[in-house]
């Protein structure tokens, strides 16, 4: 557990506070205090229970949800505080194949931010670090020094967005290049798609919780404040609408992918069918002279074996000339006609 106190006028945020200075704290309404409460051991679990219930005295249903790391975003208001519950991403474990969130809850009163989560969480340390070099944010109050964490878990998550643009991308090149069908490229697509749909799931829930608090829904958010909360929300709505547009494009990989099988497909099927009828006059002609009748035509010509095959040769080429004149075999690829693949553009989907 670590407590950052800004005393007002002070010239410097202070730390280094125990548990038991926190109702002293508390009482005097001109400080700041935020107390981040960690639960990577069961010591730690246990010190976060204790001054949760009985510090602070919060609701057992929202200390029971702020202990559990499976919930879904969410905000809740109560007389005095208010609860919510976001989720940042793993810098470490995250990529377009596999995207992996993490749990934050927190609490808001009129001058205390409470913050618990079982893993660590890079925007908790950044803001960390400016209050070590600058009262600017606490001075500020709780609502804003709040508004900072959720600033910077959210701005995580723009990496990540890149990340997915590449990777769509590469897929989108890969499945155009295929000769086959290819379940590598098949399993990587159902990869995407699965961490795009969490994607939209997570940030359309967390933009739903910022909308709720940047619109004067809880007096604990000053309306002062209220233009930095709805900055993080933009940002929320921006990644949203990002997550929505490669929903769409991963569709239409799927589609693309069962396009150029299929078309793979048919290109056997069509040389197999042009083998198939030029052997068939050539077993007709195979056929007719393999009959062991005594007396055909030509069966006792010197010459009969060659001219027969010469027929056969003469068949072929024919046949082979007809196909191709039709265009259906050596036909290389068109590509005098087909544009280049244009620089593609950083897709905003402002017009989604």
């Amino acid at each position: 557990m670590e407590i950052f106190v800004y005393r007002k006028g002070a010239g410097q945020v202070e730390e280094g506070f125990t548990r038991d200075d926190l109702p002293e704290l508390l009482k005097d309404e001109t400080n700041v205090v935020w107390v981040d409460l960690q639960g990577e051991t069961g010591a730690h679990l246990e010190e976060a229970k204790d001054v949760l219930t009985n510090i602070f005295e919060f609701h057992h249903l929202t200390i029971e949800d702020c202990i559990e790391i499976r919930n879904q975003p969410k905000v809740e208001a109560f007389d005095k505080y208010l609860y919510f519950i976001v989720h940042g991403i793993k810098p470490g474990e995250t990529n377009p194949g596999n995207f992996v969130t993490k749990e934050l809850d927190g609490y808001l009163g009129p001058n205390y931010v409470v913050t618990f989560h079982v893993q660590r969480f890079r925007s908790i340390k950044i803001v960390k670090q400016q209050l070590r070099s600058s009262t600017f944010i606490c001075h500020r109050g709780a609502a804003y020094l709040l508004q900072r964490i959720l600033d910077e878990l959210v701005d995580q998550y723009m990496p990540i967005v890149d990340d997915f643009d590449r990777a769509i991308d590469d897929l989108e090149d890969r499945v155009l290049d295929m000769k086959r069908g290819n379940d590598a490229v098949l399993g990587d697509v159902m990869d995407i798609r699965r961490s795009v749909a969490r994607l939209k799931r997570i940030s359309s829930r967390q933009r739903e919780v910022l909308y709720r608090m940047s619109h004067g829904e809880f007096p604990q958010i000053p309306v002062a404040v209220l233009p930095f909360f709805r900055d993080v929300h933009d940002h929320l709505q921006r990644i949203s609408d990002l997550s929505e547009g490669y929903r769409d494009l991963v569709a239409g990989l799927f589609e693309i992918h069962f396009a150029v099988v299929g078309n793979r497909t048919n290109d056997v099927m069509k040389t197999l069918a042009v083998l198939s009828a030029i052997i068939l006059p050539l077993s007709l002609i195979a056929g007719i002279y393999g009959m062991n009748f005594e007396h055909m035509p030509e069966l006792k010509t010197e010459m009969g074996y060659f001219m027969t095959l010469g027929l056969m040769l003469v068949i072929t080429i024919v046949l082979l000339y007809y196909f191709w004149r039709r265009g259906w075999i050596f036909q290389g690829d068109d590509t005098s006609s087909v544009p280049t693949k244009p620089e593609r553009a950083d897709r905003d989907f402002d017009d989604v």
